[in-house]
């Protein structure tokens, strides 16, 4: 469905909180339609076309370019890949900056450096919009399902003016500082565990078939076990299936990794098991598995040593 929603009346303060999403990959397709079913007017943009066929086929309203999408928005939700991409999507031909109202607000959910952050904030807020550097964690589903982590930072006007937004799409929201820059720093730290963690997942399980082990038992036994997390048990399900849509991509954390590698370099900080981490995701991306699931980890390692998983391709 093309255009713009045509807005109902009735609400108590008279106005419908509207909403522009920019990027309808795995979380920002969620985090549309969840807002929708929250009722909010939410418009969508993303650059891939059957991405908005989709969201129209459910019902939801597509924009021809950011900038169609973010007019008349109170708040932009800017769930794209990068800095470099929420640099274009705003300031680029077209971009949501020109058309959003004044005191509009933009959720920046990318991971970013917190340089970029601070950086794009600053130029935004010289317009007289608001910047709320607040990147999500959570998955796919926790985004469709309206419960997300959001690691928030920004102006008291900028928590003000995205609240609505936030509480539809989040169902942990941190306030981490009046500033810019400190939520991307958050995620980082966040990303550095998450790199680690799917590692040590994909290298545990594929060992363990390489143990002649039955790896379903292994997935029962390590979950009940001290020595699970979040992302053996989130992640290692794609392997039993032998399924590796892409939920979370290996080139994701190519480059969150890779941002990791950088700060710590600024800082002159050690991160050697973070390092590492990163090396498996290039090398899983260099055997063609970069836009297939980060869980694709574990197919490298099978490939490297004769290990045999399952494999819905085949």
């Amino acid at each position: 469905m093309t255009g713009r929603p045509q807005v109902p009346s009735g609400t108590q303060t008279g106005h419908i909180f509207r909403v522009a999403v920019i990027g309808l990959g795995s979380m920002g397709f969620g985090i549309a339609s969840s807002l929708r079913r929250a009722g909010f007017s939410v418009v969508a943009f993303d650059v891939a076309a059957a991405r908005m066929e989709r969201f129209a086929a459910e019902g939801g309203f597509c924009a021809a370019s950011p900038a169609e999408a973010a007019t008349d928005a109170d708040a932009v939700v800017s769930v794209v890949v990068n800095a470099a991409q929420t640099e274009e999507i705003l300031f680029g031909p077209n971009g949501a900056a020109e058309s959003m109202p004044n005191e509009a607000v933009l959720i920046s959910s990318a991971t970013m450096e917190p340089e970029a952050a601070i950086r794009l904030a600053k130029r935004l807020e010289a317009s007289g919009r608001h910047y709320l550097d607040a990147p999500i964690s959570g998955g796919a589903q926790r985004a469709a399902e309206g419960a997300l982590t959001i690691l928030a930072s920004g102006s008291t006007a900028a928590f003000a003016k995205a609240q609505p937004a936030l509480n539809a799409m989040a169902a942990k929201l941190y306030e981490l500082g009046d500033t810019p820059g400190t939520g991307a720093a958050f995620k980082m730290i966040n990303q550095l565990l998450a790199g680690i963690h799917i590692v040590a997942a994909c290298e545990a399980m594929t060992f363990a078939a390489k143990q002649g082990l039955d790896i379903q038992r292994v997935y029962e036994v390590i979950t009940a076990s001290a020595g699970n997390s979040w992302m053996f048990e989130n992640r290692m399900p794609h392997v039993l299936a032998g399924d590796y849509t892409p939920h979370s991509a290996v080139d994701i954390f190519v480059k969150d990794l890779g941002i990791i590698q950088d700060m710590a370099r600024s800082a002159k900080f050690p991160v050697p098991v973070a390092a590492a981490a990163l090396q498996m995701f290039v090398m899983a991306s260099a055997a063609g598995m970069g836009q297939e699931d980060d869980a694709s980890v574990a197919r490298l390692y099978a490939q490297v040593t004769g290990v045999s998983l399952p494999d819905t391709t085949s």
